[in-house]
């Protein structure tokens, strides 16, 4: 009993001692050189957002004078008060939520659907598909051909012109595809001999395994969707109730270009608002990036990839 008693404290001694050895120099030199670099990546990174923030946040008169890095010279609130102040802006944040959220979820649904089909090496179109898919991505219409077959299709002045177009995005699709084709096809055969279908092996197979590149792709389409103002301009330009949160601040951002670049200063009726267009930019960015800003740290858990590792040993 004492032997079995004194052989971990054998074992443990050593361990403590090596956990005191000395650094190798090639390693701090390794890890000094890293830190500064991974710093001076995250310096340049951050001081646009900050620089952003600071000239929202300052006089739009004194912003014009420059010198502003990370912190207002003169601190206001003007071009905040300007921006939530927008006609329609409430319609616009409401129609903008519900076309990012939707897209989201119906855009990612039909796209890995697609990429499951194509990723079966046994699919006899699969090529074809594919080729398909991948001339969109150069081949376009144009404009104008575009329009007039929205048109005739009625969704110009419908709020199902921002879910339809794009509903496949071929970039996405070939995305998916390269990495559901990566995993093994162990994983759909043997659940085929157990009696599972096709829909069955993707929702309960392909689905917890692709959650980091869905979450990659949900984000790739929500960013899309929730930046997009052009489509609003050319199809819904008049419909109100139709319009979208950017649309409406970049009306109000020309709005205010025009008005300056006359000489005048803007606001409404007899109260001019000091403001200029690059501090109402400013602003009108930081409100805008603030909610993709949020939704990021509930999505980066999934950007991690060998979820694969353990489910079949090849």
């Amino acid at each position: 009993m004492q032997n079995i008693e004194l052989q971990p404290k054998t074992e443990i001694m050593p361990m403590k001692k090596n956990r005191f050895k000395k650094a190798n120099p090639a390693d701090v030199i390794f890890v000094l050189i890293n830190t500064l670099i991974l710093s001076f990546t995250v310096a340049i990174t951050l001081y646009p957002i900050l620089n952003t923030l600071a000239v929202s946040f300052n006089d739009g008169l004194d912003a014009l004078r420059g010198g502003i890095y990370l912190w207002p010279r003169v601190i206001s609130f003007k071009n905040y008060e300007t921006v939530f102040n927008t006609k329609n802006l409430v319609i616009g944040a409401r129609n903008s939520v519900l076309r990012t959220a939707i897209s989201a979820v119906l855009h990612l649904s039909v796209t890995a659907l697609l990429s499951y089909v194509l990723s079966i090496k046994e699919f006899v179109f699969r090529k074809p598909v594919s080729l398909f898919f991948v001339l969109t991505m150069y081949v376009n219409a144009g404009l104008i051909p575009t329009f007039l077959l929205f048109r005739e299709l009625q969704l110009t002045n419908s709020f199902m012109v921002y879910i339809v177009p794009g509903i496949v995005s071929a970039f996405n699709l070939l995305v998916l595809r390269t990495y559901m084709s990566s995993l093994p096809d162990s994983l759909r055969e043997s659940a085929q001999i157990d009696g599972a279908n096709h829909l069955t092996i993707f929702w309960k197979i392909y689905v917890p395994i692709c959650k980091p590149v869905f979450a990659t792709i949900a984000l790739f389409i929500a960013v899309y969707h929730w930046s997009a103002w052009f489509d609003n301009m050319i199809y819904n330009p008049r419909n109100t109730n139709l319009t979208t949160l950017q649309y409406e601040l970049m009306k109000l951002l020309s709005s205010v270009t025009s008005q300056t670049s006359s000489g005048g200063a803007y606001g409404r009726g007899s109260q001019p608002v000091a403001v200029t267009p690059n501090s109402i930019r400013a602003a009108a960015t930081i409100v805008t990036s603030m909610p993709i800003v949020i939704l990021y740290p509930f999505l980066q858990r999934y950007f991690i990839t060998g979820l694969t590792i353990g489910g079949v040993k090849e």
